[in-house]
């Protein structure tokens, strides 16, 4: 993990589990905990295409795995 996505982790706000190529057919959803986004990503499609992101309150942003 480089600096930035640590930053992101560490100070994250929220985090959204994200899938799909383009707006038109994008999912996104926000949790509280990446443990949620996780579950909810298993859960739902379990093929490891569900990209989890890190929000900080100031709208930074990190990909840090996909689940």
């Amino acid at each position: 993990m480089i600096p930035y996505e640590k930053h992101c982790l560490d100070n994250a706000k929220y985090f959204t589990a994200v899938r799909g190529s383009k707006s038109s057919n994008r999912i996104r959803k926000e949790f509280d905990d990446i443990n949620s986004a996780i579950e909810f990503a298993q859960s739902t499609y379990g093929d490891r295409r569900t990209m989890i992101y890190a929000v900080t309150d100031t709208g930074s942003a990190a990909h840090i795995q996909n689940a």
